[in-house]
């Protein structure tokens, strides 16, 4: 995986409630929400069971960032409105704002309170309603207040991302219905998630945006009361987030053992070569490593021999989701399925990852990927009591075992699977004539996989190699970071990498990544154009779930339908993550299932970083 595999798309994308027959309501304000069961940690909890609340407070770290959303940049920033589509905003904007209640990562969809210390949901789970803590405080001091809670919401309907609008379409409003109390409103059938989601948007002071326009760009530092706040940056290098002592929440049970470092800083380099050597050099001190080569090969030094460069392999025990070449079926070249299918079978991932990996990658199948959600065999009766409907408008593969990519003999050119990707092409209407694939009207089939990483190019180079033995003019596009973004939001683009990143328990968010609704929405995050009723009637089921064992099956229903569609070309995963750092850091015992836990859990550990200065 690569710097544009970075990604991980999760916004704002966890679930429900609990407590009532049905699992989903209470009469009775709680001080956590879950989707399906009891919460893990009872009221009273002192801390979460992956947190040290013995942590010191103190150090630096200061790291390469590897998870953003909405319309954070990887590469470079200029803007610090994380929050709408204008603009490429930085890493680390959510350490500035607080959320009502905030997640529980060793529970896959547990919330419990922040801001608001407790919630009921109505039992038709028609509204939620928040009760705010007294003492909550925005840094500059000021009461946060159900006024503070309902603007952020207003605000965020009208301007936000489309990723943060997309899974709030079905909240009508939020009222004060004091100056401590708020009350949100749902509609539709899916409100399953809508308590959570809503729970975890963050809260921005109305007083603050009184004077200046939520929508615009802007390097002007934001006002929040989360446990950080913007210090230091410059444009597109780096930028610092420095805890707060004034921190208001910082002994709350959520918080108690966690932002224990005094500076969090991202750096941002050209491309991932400088980036290493920066690492090596001891100019940051953190990065996960996505090139497989380099993990293998690239960290042969004496810092690494001697124990004070670190490599740790920590478990990923999320979806890992669905990472590949996303085909962009709003040009019509690739609307017809075969078209995309044989772009399938022109990739050689055998032999890309025994020639370019070190075999350190599992071949991706599923958009459920590394999960119990991931579809298998022939449908049982559950599935297809949710396909059958729809016989008539799906492919009569969807009712065998799931599309799965083929598996080549690991030449990079095998010859059968190229045959069958011409037959395919023929049959779509792509026939060669003098030696290029042309449809009847004589435009070529052209492909340009548009990519903003050097290091990529080195994958799609043999693949466009078999490309062209198909008569198929392929080619790299490499464009500068802002560009890339600009692009990859108006879906200007034939074929692009990218990851998605879905979370243990899934709702309605899957409409920004598939749904109609999202396929010409600039900014969303379906960058295939899947614009499908079938699957927009599954996303429906797996968001309006009453139990896990529904959800599996809606979302083992919807992955055979979106695998037959064949809107990517699957690229590979592994359930783990790549950490290198320099020795100046302790953590807990566990690591929380659901994050890496670095910035969240993690000190800085003097004792060792005295060591290491020494040493170097």
């Amino acid at each position: 995986m690569m710097t544009a595999w970075r990604h991980r798309l999760g916004v704002l994308a966890w679930s429900a409630m609990i407590f009532a027959a049905a699992g989903l309501a209470s009469a009775e304000p709680q001080h956590g929400l879950s989707s399906f069961g009891t919460l893990k940690y009872l009221q009273g909890f002192d801390h979460f069971d992956y947190a040290n609340p013995d942590a010191p407070k103190g150090g630096r770290l200061s790291l390469i960032g590897s998870q953003g959303g909405a319309n954070v940049n990887l590469h470079t920033f200029n803007t610090l409105n994380g929050f709408v589509l204008r603009g490429d905003a930085p890493f680390g904007l959510g350490f500035v704002f607080d959320s009502l209640m905030t997640r529980a990562y060793d529970e896959p969809d547990a919330v419990y309170g922040l801001l608001a210390h407790s919630a009921e949901v109505a039992e038709d789970r028609l509204s939620a309603t928040f009760h705010l803590r007294p003492e909550a405080l925005f840094a500059d001091g000021t009461v946060v207040t159900a006024e503070d809670v309902v603007f952020s919401f207003d605000i965020l309907k009208e301007h936000g991302h489309p990723a943060i609008t997309g899974q709030i379409r079905d909240v009508t409003s939020a009222r004060a219905l004091d100056e401590l109390t708020v009350i949100y409103e749902f509609t539709g059938e899916t409100t399953r998630d809508l308590a959570i989601r809503v729970s975890l948007l963050p809260v921005f002071s109305k007083a603050f945006y009184a004077t200046r326009d939520f929508a615009d760009t802007t390097l002007e530092r934001p006002l929040g009361s989360g446990p950080y706040e913007i210090g230091a940056f410059e444009e597109g290098r780096y930028i610092a987030y420095t805890r707060r002592n004034d921190y208001w929440a910082a002994d709350l049970p959520v918080n108690r053992g966690r932002f224990n470092f005094n500076e969090v800083r991202y750096e941002y380099f050209r491309d991932r070569t400088t980036e290493l050597e920066a690492l090596k050099a001891g100019e940051f001190d953190l990065r996960e490593e996505f090139t497989s080569r380099i993990w293998a090969t690239g960290y042969d030094i004496e810092a690494v021999l001697e124990g004070r460069l670190l490599r740790d392999v920590l478990p990923d025990d999320r979806p890992s989701g669905a990472q590949g070449f996303f085909i962009n079926t709003r040009r019509s070249r690739f609307r017809n399925w075969r078209v995309r299918r044989a772009l399938d079978h022109a990739f050689d991932f055998e032999w890309t990852n025994t020639n370019l990996f070190h075999d350190l990658y599992r071949r991706t199948h599923s958009f459920f990927q590394n999960s119990d959600m991931m579809a298998s065999g022939v449908p049982g009766d559950r599935e297809l009591a949710l396909l059958e409907p729809y016989r008539g408008q799906l492919p009569a593969t969807v009712f065998d075992a799931p599309y799965t990519p083929p598996q080549s003999d690991g030449s990079g050119q095998d010859r059968s699977l190229l045959r069958e990707a011409g037959r395919l092409l023929n049959e779509a209407g792509w026939e060669v004539v003098d030696g290029q694939r042309r449809n009847a009207s004589g435009t070529p089939l052209e492909i340009e996989f548009l990519t903003v990483s050097e290091s990529i190019e080195r994958i799609i180079s043999p693949y466009i190699q078999n490309l062209k033995r198909l008569g198929i003019a392929a080619r790299v596009r490499r464009v500068d970071p802002a560009q890339y973004q600009t692009r990859i939001k108006t879906f200007d683009f034939d074929i692009v990498v990218r990851r998605y990143s879905l979370p243990p328990t899934p709702g309605a968010e899957l409409r920004a990544f598939w749904s109609s609704d999202t396929a010409e929405t600039q900014g969303s995050l379906n960058l295939s154009g899947i614009s499908d009723p079938v699957v927009d009637a599954l996303i429906d089921h797996v968001a309006g779930a009453a139990s896990r064992d529904e959800l599996l099956t809606a979302a083992r229903a919807l992955d055979r339908v979106l695998r037959a569609g064949n809107y990517w070309v699957p690229h590979w995963y592994k359930p783990s993550h790549f950490i290198a750092y320099w020795n100046r850091f302790s953590r807990p015992q566990f690591k929380p299932k659901y994050i890496r836990g670095i910035i969240d859990t993690w000190w800085f550990d003097a004792e060792k970083a005295a060591k290491l200065d020494y040493a170097e």
